[in-house]
């Protein structure tokens, strides 16, 4: 299980998710900086930085 909090990028916001794979990952917190965020454009940098905030949880029992 893979998890993202968006506040270790994005200062104060409380979002975050979590998926089997870090591409469903990946691609809910694009999804969420888009919407919430207003990022039209996601750089490479953006990815990178994304990516190396992705921490690997224990599945909840």
């Amino acid at each position: 299980m893979k998890e993202f909090h968006c506040g270790s990028l994005v200062p104060g916001c409380e979002w975050h998710t979590r998926a089997e794979d870090e591409a469903e990952v990946m691609r809910r917190a694009v999804e969420h900086l888009r919407e919430v965020h207003g990022e039209d454009t996601i750089r490479e940098t953006m990815i990178e930085a994304i990516r190396s905030r992705i921490e690997k949880v224990r599945d909840a029992a």
